[in-house]
């Protein structure tokens, strides 16, 4: 159920987009958990549950070096969600995408499902699960074989089958950052959602923002005090869905 003020405050965001055709949107983790993927920093997210590495340990660069199999158990079992299906958010985004309103879409997950759901301009700021290279010749694999590998996925070289998404200790990819940098700097309208905004360098790109509107929808108050022209503490598929 929507808080009455609410309501009030999802007029105004209707009224923004009505009025805009340069809108941008950038999204973390509370976009997917609505379609039932775990956000690693919530409650009932990854980090609060037992494993025998920290998560955080567990999807770094190094572990994934020198633990190869038990990254990939985890990564498997935690980080690919092949059932999830867009929700109100994902679908709502692509629809204003089609319309010529929404720019782009900055997502922190891996999971695919702005594309899913029709998006076309996509930065995947932490890569996908969707796309997984040899690490010798470079051959690229579906998210299908390393899920069907047993223990570690092999090229047919011989050489890891790695996934393209950043691990902590690994640098994002520069030409996403640009092209991220350059959208956010453009925009007339910034609809952060589902972010709390306390992953650096991700959090640094709203500063870059000189736009009209800038909009922050989220259940937990947004970490960055991002001087926001509207902020509606709610579940972000709940908000889209009245739009």
């Amino acid at each position: 159920m929507l808080h009455e003020d609410s309501k009030d405050k999802i007029a105004q965001l209707k009224n923004i987009i009505e009025q805009s055709d340069n809108i941008v949107f950038f999204g973390g983790a509370g976009v997917s958990t609505e379609s039932g993927i775990p956000d690693f920093r919530s409650v009932d997210g990854l980090y609060n549950q037992q494993y025998k590495y920290p998560p955080e340990v567990m999807v770094s660069h190094s572990f994934y070096k020198s633990n190869t199999e038990d990254f990939f158990e985890f990564y498997k079992n935690k980080m690919i969600a092949l059932e999830a299906k867009p929700n109100a958010a994902h679908l709502k985004l692509a629809e204003l995408e089609q319309k010529g309103k929404v720019k782009a879409v900055i997502t922190q997950n891996i999971d695919g499902l702005h594309q899913a759901a029709g998006s076309k301009e996509v930065l995947e700021l932490h890569g996908s699960v969707h796309r997984n290279y040899c690490e010798s010749c470079r051959k690229f694999y579906p998210v299908e074989y390393v899920v069907e590998a047993v223990g570690i996925p092999k090229c047919i070289c011989g050489a890891t089958v790695k996934p393209d998404v950043v691990l902590y200790e690994e640098g994002l990819d520069y030409e996403t950052m640009q092209k991220t940098k350059e959208y956010i700097r453009n925009a007339e309208v910034l609809i952060i959602g589902g972010t709390s905004l306390a992953v650096y360098p991700a959090a640094g790109f709203i500063d870059y923002f000189r736009g009209k509107h800038l909009v922050v929808i989220n259940m937990d108050d947004t970490a960055k005090s991002v001087r926001a022209t509207l902020t509606i503490n709610e579940r972000i598929g709940e908000v889209f869905e009245q739009l």
